[in-house]
């Protein structure tokens, strides 16, 4: 029989920055999600846990044994059963409990799954410090012994609490009549959202709503949800241009990103909606700060400095967005990456509150999205995020830097590196999993421009 409390050394390779993600069968199985799940508690001395899970085939199993391992060590569990992140994050943080932990690979390949973990009041954990000691107990598998196994209670019930928590972001009195379509991708959104509509419903929202793939299917009969994709817009694009929508809504695998499609059918870059969702901040409270990603930043800055807002940058990646937003108090901050959070929902990123606000800012200014965003875009043309699969990416970033850093009116390390020249700049960064260099361009009003130096820097990336 094994001794739970002495599974022995194990080499867990399945956690990255701040999360887990892995591979089914080579570095994430069920051992590793027990692994976890004791560890966690352990070295977070942690009373009260949620968990969740994502409706990939391999979640349930990973979430069991993910709550035996919170359980064996001492843990209460409650239980979400499926459920988005941002769920996980919700009852973390309106519970008071010591942590949260969602099981899900978010938008990764079907062969693949993972972990997103937070500590209490929802607050990503710090790498350098509170990461370690959990890889570290999961590694060596010598768990402490423990006087009670803990308690799991269902807390599926609890979704009412976040769908009345997600009406709460928008004005009811303001909104007009709208046709949204939303797309699930028969990830885990569609329950969720049912939940929200029913109360935007009850509560006399003015909405229609078009469904597609909305059935849960761990299978992905329409692929992989992850709408950032260009293969992946044309279902929501014809369903928008065909039901005459005003508006085209699509979530991710665990709905922690959100992307918009106007009443064209056209897929909105995120750095635009960043810019649109700061100002609907910024009109309700002036003065406040908006934290964004340095990656594309002309548009968003010039928007939050004319509504009299406060532009603060983080670097790229949700926790360093939720330190700075803690850091500087800033009501909501952006990624481009359609990554947007809140600081009315314990300073996490959700993918329901933006399109929410969307719609009531739609409704408050009478105009439609591409109205609202066509502007911007021939103010502040950008290139969009290009990927260049390169062999050795430190060598192509330094033959950028040395091409153009002469030229350059700054430079910027936060991230990767920016260079700026006055009426154009990008942003270059690698990436930290594979061999990917990652570019972005941006002009002060010059679409050629950025098709000009979008040419020329990739040509020297790939000599």
């Amino acid at each position: 029989m094994t001794d739970k409390n002495n599974l022995g050394h194990r080499d867990i390779t399945c956690f990255k920055a701040y999360d887990v993600r892995g591979e089914l069968g080579k570095n994430l199985d069920a051992d590793v999600a027990y692994r976890i799940g004791r560890a966690f508690a352990q070295a977070r001395k942690a009373g009260r846990v949620v968990v969740g899970r994502d409706s990939r085939e391999s979640s349930p199993e990973l979430a069991r044994a993910l709550v035996e391992g919170l359980t064996d060590a001492g843990a209460d569990v409650l239980d979400l059963g499926l459920a988005g992140t941002e769920e996980v994050y919700f009852h973390t943080g309106f519970h008071d409990t010591d942590g949260g932990i969602e099981v899900t690979a978010s938008h990764n390949p079907i062969n693949y799954n993972g972990m997103k973990i937070v500590g209490r009041g929802a607050a990503p954990l710090d790498p350098a410090t509170e990461l370690p000691p959990i890889v570290q107990l999961a590694t060596s598998g010598d768990f402490a012994p423990v006087e009670r196994k803990g308690e799991v209670t269902d807390f599926s019930h609890a979704r009412a609490d976040y769908a009345s928590a997600m009406a709460d972001f928008v004005d009811i009195a303001a909104l007009r009549p709208m046709k949204i379509v939303v797309n699930a991708g028969n990830g885990t959104a569609g329950p969720t959202f049912d939940a929200i509509a029913a109360e935007l419903d009850r509560r006399g929202a003015p909405l229609t709503f078009v469904r597609m793939h909305h059935q849960v299917d761990s299978s992905f009969p329409n692929g992989i949800p992850n709408p950032m994709l260009p293969e992946n817009q044309p279902p929501t694009v014809e369903k928008v241009k065909s039901e005459n929508a005003d508006l085209g809504v699509a979530w991710d695998g665990d709905f922690d990103r959100c992307f918009f499609f106007d009443e064209n059918g056209r897929f909105i870059p995120g750095e635009y909606i960043v810019g649109l969702l700061a100002v609907a901040f910024l009109e309700k409270s002036p003065g406040e700060k908006i934290v964004h990603d340095p990656r594309v930043i002309l548009n968003t800055r010039a928007l939050v400095r004319e509504a009299g807002g406060e532009a603060v940058v983080s670097k790229t990646g949700h926790a360093f967005i939720k330190r700075k937003m803690r850091d500087v108090g800033a009501i909501y901050g952006g990624e481009m990456s359609a990554h947007h959070y809140f600081r009315d929902f314990y300073y996490c990123d959700s993918g329901m509150i933006p399109w929410l606000l969307m719609v009531e800012l739609l409704s408050r200014t009478g105009k439609t999205l591409a109205q609202l965003v066509e502007e911007r875009m021939r103010l502040y043309p950008s290139s969009g995020e290009t990927n260049y699969h390169i062999d050795d990416p430190d060598a192509a970033i330094e033959r950028v830097i040395e091409r153009y850093e002469p030229q350059a009116e700054s430079r910027d390390d936060l991230d990767g590196v920016s260079l700026d020249f006055g009426n154009w700049r990008f942003n270059l960064r690698k990436s930290n999993t594979e061999p990917v260099v990652r570019l972005n361009l941006e002009s002060d009003g010059d679409a050629e421009l950025v098709a000009e130096k979008q040419a020329e820097l990739a040509a020297l990336l790939k000599a």
